[in-house]
């Protein structure tokens, strides 16, 4: 997209630069985006006030990094911008950015896939991606979100980041408060919706209402699309069919669907078996989850790549081959351990997920631990849910749990009341976690025998920092 193409999608007014060159609104963009760090030659910045900084500030400094362009809602310059400013006329940076980005998709001619859910969709939309580039014979190109640039400032970002000739792309949409999704679904308009399910997530802004706003992005399908749902939520079901009666439905526990799944539990190797049902036949798929929820996402998956019309053995292929995104089921041997690192984030859907995971990997032999974080942004719903994860790993057998964040106290309760009868320790600071990880170990009977061990908490406890000191320590 041009400077000039930009401005007008953006619905904002170019200046260009005193003395500049009339040929520089011709100028092609190659990335938005609204980090200053990020910033590489040719970059469009954009300047977003934040709660903490205000991107304005930074736009001296995105120039010095070679941004060729800045968006912004005020002069950042004083009348004498450097390099061609787009000015957003009143309405906030990220109003633009949405704008652009609708633009850029009405432009797109490929197919659009929109997905959302409470647990999963980031796993799912790499699952996906990949599977569709197996379409054409192997030829097919995908764009998706990097991560989970999900929301009013990621999607956006994500879309003007594609050529715009690909085959596909594949987006994801999260959202925290009312209203989100009618934002990103209608900058969206999916050909293909996709909802993986809905649960307690963000529940401070949702409320109890999950299942209400993920069906919202069916409102935005666009003409002649096609909206897939999962059929193991009645919730989901019912106001999914509030907003159109034509869904097509999978399941992956039971539930009556053209589209179906059956775990069959875990190869020697450790990865998943499903049995797939697509409209009428039968397949046997391979992944490199483990878990129940793994069918979930298989099915999803499968169903989606055969109504866009991929082959069975396309859909096979891709399925096996994909990998689960950065921090989200990652598996990796140390020193005898299993290491789960699904540090990302956390809601009580997904951790009881990687719980079941983890156990099931253990598979009886060695010690089972877990790393958590704080669920955050639960509300009212905090207590009773972290009470719940207390008793979901003493089910589990856990031998150990180290715990950062707040409802400790909560998290304990639940242990107890579940029967836990191993260590439970609480980690003031990051820096904490390897003396109290080899205290146990010494004091564990067996002398904390290798085993698995999950990590995983809401974005805001940084269990990265902790999974990076285990790696350093557990090192061959």
């Amino acid at each position: 997209m041009t400077l000039a193409e930009m401005a007008g999608a953006s619905a904002s007014a170019l200046i260009l630069p005193r003395g500049g060159a009339e040929d520089m609104a011709q100028r092609e963009i190659s990335l938005v985006c609204h980090d200053s760090r990020a910033v590489v030659p040719g970059s469009l910045f954009a300047c977003i006030r934040g709660e903490k900084s205000d991107g304005h500030d930074f736009a001296a400094q995105a120039v010095r990094s070679g941004a060729a362009a800045i968006l912004a809602e005020r002069d950042p310059f004083g009348g004498r911008p450097p390099v061609p400013l787009l000015l957003t006329g009143g309405k906030s940076s990220v109003k633009a950015l949405g704008y652009a980005g609708h633009a850029w998709r009405k432009a797109f001619s490929g197919r659009v896939i929109g997905i959302t859910g409470t647990a999963g969709k980031t796993t799912l939309k790499e699952m996906l991606a990949h599977t569709l580039t197996m379409a054409a014979n192997g030829t097919a190109a995908v764009a998706r979100n990097p991560l989970n640039l999900n929301t009013q400032i990621g999607l956006p970002e994500s879309m003007l980041a594609a050529r715009g000739d690909e085959d596909f792309w594949v987006m994801e949409a999260g959202i925290s408060n009312p209203g989100d999704m009618d934002e990103l679904g209608s900058m969206l308009e999916p050909d293909l919706a996709i909802i993986l399910n809905a649960g307690a997530g963000h529940a401070l802004g949702l409320g109890g209402g999950a299942a209400y706003h993920k069906s919202r992005l069916l409102r935005y399908v666009a003409p002649g699309g096609m909206a897939l749902v999962s059929a193991d939520y009645p919730d989901l079901v019912r106001e999914s069919c509030a907003v159109r009666r034509d869904i097509i439905r999978f399941s992956a526990y039971g539930a009556d669907a053209p589209y179906r799944a059956e775990y069959l539990g875990l190869t020697p190797s450790g990865r998943s078996r499903c049995r797939l049902w697509l409209d009428g036949h039968e397949l046997e798929a391979e992944s490199a989850l483990s878990g129940s929820f793994a069918a979930e996402n298989l099915i999803a998956a499968a169903a989606a790549a055969h109504l866009l019309g991929l082959r069975d053995d396309e859909i096979l292929s891709g399925l096996a081959a994909a990998r689960p995104a950065v921090q989200r089921f990652n598996r990796r041997m140390l020193s005898g351990w299993t290491l789960l690192d699904d540090s990302y984030n956390a809601n009580p859907l997904s951790c009881s997920r990687m719980i079941e995971a983890a156990a099931e990997l253990r598979n009886g032999t060695g010690s089972l631990v877990f790393v958590m974080g704080e669920m955050l942004e639960l509300g009212e719903l905090a207590v009773p849910s972290h009470e719940e994860l207390g008793r979901g790993m003493a089910g589990a057998g856990a031998d150990a749990v180290f715990w950062l964040g707040g409802h400790g106290d909560a998290v304990y309760r639940g242990l107890m009341e579940a029967g836990f009868t191993g260590r439970f320790t609480e980690l003031a600071a990051h820096d904490i976690f390897l003396p109290e990880f080899s205290a146990w170990e010494k004091e564990h009977p067996g002398g904390g025998r290798p085993g698995t061990v999950l990590f995983k908490g809401s974005r805001g406890n940084h269990l990265e920092k902790l999974v990076k000191a285990f790696e350093e320590a557990h090192a061959l």
